[in-house]
């Protein structure tokens, strides 16, 4: 049977039909659904763990055991999983571990544009990387069996217009789920201290010694033989962009890019004319390609930067801009992101874009709050950066920074890194303020449940974290829970806090309103009254969606009092978007929103 899948179903489907029983992750775009949609297949197991570091190593438990296990994350996750993966190089494995990274060209949905085939040349790591979702599914399969073949995890790389674009997937009977787990005592090779980790290193040179000859006779690098007067390597989704551009040309295309077929290269080159490499983000292959003595051309002419397409490759290789094909696009009115209506971090940023302080920001929805009108947030580095920044910058200013200093940090960003520095900064004294935006979820990837909401993946009841208990045991006294919908009493207590000595932990608690429960809670949407707004622009400065403004002069159906002759306009709030949070109703102090009532 063929489907439309896209490349995270693809990759999804492929492990279930290749006997995975194992799956964990950290949410994270352009990844996320890999986890999601493999959960929902009969007889596997998966999770979303606190972190990537905390999915590599249950992943490696799982591999160790005998399992199957494939271990998801997006780019920046690796960094995170770092450690226990480069060791794991060294161990190998029991059963197969397969590990998925989606880089994130042109910085979709991403903080950096990192090129992750540089951490398989830098853990002695395999890589495959599919160009559609077709492939997608088969290089799983590939993978495990790699894994399996060599005693080694193996990389699988897509990139965000693989994960996310659709295309025709050939699916297969699943494998028997077989029970291939038990317990094998080997300390040489699991323990690695430094007299048995010596003694791996060199068992990963032999490794790669077999894998780099294992990847000239490897299916998926294949030579594609057609004008030899052009000759272009490549892999992933540039050999299709390159293919609809020059279906002519001769093409290397490569579904293993490490290590490389050193061996199939020279072949290829011998047979063309002109070599061109063609890659998103850094050199890689080039390099690689040139330390075998290869002329090539590649990032002389292509971009170091942003995700490729057609039109970028065949710019480049012409020479010129003005001889690619050109596009006539209308104007698009900008449309910056935005906190969603009714969002319980509006408030709460409100709020603190009023205060003199500097206020370390965090990954998450409330990111957005850094723009105009809110300008609650002033840094945003990684995951869990926050409250280290903070706890750096009041010991850095000390008297200077008493009272202005503030870290945010979400719920599931909180568990996934920022627990350890919350015990730092009341360890070492700190005089920060911690807030916790606790929206019940892990909301900008999509509402993924974490260990605060009370359910697994797969929705089992769990034991669900208190964060206001962890605060006081990791050592932090002064400890409060403030509703965010409520701004008079949440610039009190912000204010109390910036004003006591110590660390300070705020839970701004409002569940996200885009959870299935909070949408069966209909409240009344909100309305101005014409008669009386005076224009003070009050409700504006929430930056809420509903909330509009209308001149006089484009309303022609509105009467104006005689009270108001100087006003230019009106808010007006699109009753068809509220959800009645109430926030605006709060700032405006001439009484002129109120609920919508009866069938208006």
């Amino acid at each position: 049977m063929k489907v439309f899948m896209s490349g995270n179903e693809a990759i999804a489907r492929g492990a279930y039909e290749c006997g995975v029983t194992f799956a964990s992750g950290y949410p994270g775009t352009p990844s996320t659904e890999v986890i999601e949609e493999f959960s929902k297949y009969d007889g596997v197991y998966a999770e979303w763990s606190p972190n990537e570091k905390v999915a590599m190593e249950v992943g490696i438990g799982a591999a160790l055991a005998g399992a199957r296990a494939l271990v998801v994350m997006k780019h920046v996750g690796v960094n995170v999983a770092a450690d226990p993966l480069f060791t794991v190089s060294y161990t190998g494995t029991n059963g197969g571990l397969v590990i998925m990274t989606a880089d994130d060209p042109s910085m979709h949905s991403s903080q950096n544009e990192q090129d992750n085939r540089n951490y398989a040349r830098f853990a002695k790591i395999p890589m495959l990387e599919p160009s559609d979702s077709q492939e997608a599914k088969d290089y799983i399969g590939l993978a495990f069996d790699i894994s399996e073949a060599f005693d080694t995890p193996v990389f699988l790389r897509t990139t965000t217009r693989v994960s996310h674009s659709k295309s025709i997937v050939k699916l297969g009977e699943p494998a028997p789920r077989e029970d291939r787990t038990e317990i094998r005592y080997n300390p040489d090779k699991y323990v690695m201290v430094p007299a048995k980790a010596r003694a791996r290193r060199v068992e990963v040179e032999k490794r790669m010694i077999r894998l780099k000859e294992y990847a000239e006779t490897f299916s998926e690098n294949r030579i594609e033989m057609n004008d030899p007067d052009t000759g272009i390597i490549t892999a992933g989704m540039t050999y299709n962009y390159a293919k609809d551009i020059y279906p002519d040309y001769s093409y290397l295309k490569l579904g293993m890019v490490y290590p490389l077929p050193a061996e199939l290269i020279k072949e290829f080159a011998s047979k063309v004319k002109k070599l061109f490499v063609i890659e998103e983000l850094d050199p890689f292959l080039e390099e690689q390609i040139r330390s075998l003595g290869i002329e090539v051309t590649g990032k002389i002419i292509f971009p170091y930067t942003n995700e490729f397409d057609p039109g970028i490759i065949e710019a480049a290789m012409a020479g010129s801009s003005s001889e690619s094909r050109q596009f006539s696009l209308p104007p698009i009115p900008a449309r910056p992101p935005n906190l969603c209506p009714g969002c319980p971090h509006r408030g709460l940023f409100y709020v603190l874009g009023k205060f003199d302080c500097f206020v370390t920001g965090d990954i998450g929805c409330y990111t957005l709050s850094f723009m105009k009108p809110l300008e609650g947030l002033d840094s945003c580095v990684c995951m869990g950066a926050s409250i280290g920044m903070a706890h750096g910058m009041s010991k850095a200013l000390k008297e200077k920074g008493k009272g202005r200093v503030v870290a945010v940090i979400g719920d599931s960003t909180f568990i996934h890194s920022g627990i350890t520095s919350l015990l730092n900064l009341a360890y070492n004294k700190s005089h920060a303020v911690v807030i916790i935006c606790d929206n019940r979820t892990t909301a900008m990837t999509g509402m993924q449940e974490h260990p605060a909401t009370g359910y697994t993946l797969q929705g089992d009841i769990a034991a669900q974290l208190d964060l206001v208990e962890l605060g006081k045991t990791l050592g932090i006294r002064n400890v409060h829970v403030v509703d965010p919908f409520d701004m008079k009493t949440t610039r009190k207590i912000i204010k109390e806090e910036l004003s006591t000595e110590g660390p300070s932990l705020i839970i701004s608690q409002g569940p996200c309103v885009l959870l299935k429960k909070e949408r069966k809670r209909k409240k009344k949407p909100l309305m101005i009254d014409t008669e009386k707004c005076t224009g003070c622009k009050l409700c504006l400065g929430l930056g809420c969606p509903p909330i509009a403004w209308k001149r006089f002069e484009d309303m022609k159906d509105i009467t104006i009092p005689k009270k108001r002759k100087n006003q230019e306009g009106i808010a007006v709030i699109d009753t068809a978007l509220c959800n009645g949070c109430n926030l605006c109703l709060q700032l405006c102090k001439a009484g002129a929103i109120m609920e919508v009532s009866g069938n208006e």
